[in-house]
């Protein structure tokens, strides 16, 4: 017969208890199977971990407005907006897993998280769909600006594995990113009369 026992609870209690730190944030521990020179290291994981607050950020708008898209377009919108913010927590993974991989520890706090990010989303009331896709947009474009600058850091400090992620991760935000182009364009399937 399954079910709790008394020991389970006492386990559980005792590693939400645990106070030994493994490693301090912002530190870097070389990595002897990726073999990477710690200060580059350093650097990569900074890298990093700005893509990673960043793809964060996008994500939550994106979630913010697949819950609050309304009209005649909801559906399409509704079910893009989910796909997109799946695709950005996927990326935030494969960025945090390489971080960690290289020694370093990726951001996760939502303090830190705010430190790192360069995009700012938008506040938290909501927005007409065509405003909520265009604060998307500028999102986007910032994020795909900077992960072309980190493929090239990484490439030029000899990190082509990160280089490589980070260039699969920017085919599927360029991708989404065009998607969002195309629901911003001006043809709609929406009679004039719907619109007012």
């Amino acid at each position: 017969m399954g079910g709790f026992k008394g020991t389970d609870i006492v386990v559980r209690n005792a590693m939400s208890t645990q106070k030994t730190v493994n490693q301090e944030f912002g530190t870097v521990e070389e990595s002897p199977a990726l073999r990477i020179d710690e200060e580059k290291a350093e650097q990569i994981i900074d890298a990093l971990n700005t893509d990673l607050a960043d793809t964060y950020v996008l994500y939550h708008q994106l979630r913010k407005h697949h819950w609050n898209v309304e009209g005649a377009e909801f559906r399409d919108l509704h079910l893009f907006l989910g796909e997109a913010a799946e695709n950005a927590e996927a990326a935030a993974d494969e960025i945090a897993e390489r971080a960690q991989a290289l020694g370093g520890t990726p951001v996760a706090g939502m303090e830190n998280l705010q430190e790192f990010a360069t995009v700012e989303t938008e506040d938290e009331d909501v927005y007409d769909i065509r405003t909520s896709l265009e604060n998307d947009m500028e999102i986007y474009g910032d994020i795909i600006e900077t992960v072309r600058d980190h493929v090239e850091l990484a490439e030029n400090l000899g990190d082509h594995a990160t280089a490589q992620i980070l260039r699969d991760i920017l085919v599927q935000t360029e991708e989404d990113a065009h998607h969002v182009e195309h629901y911003l364009e001006d043809d709609t399937l929406v009679f004039d009369a719907a619109m007012d």
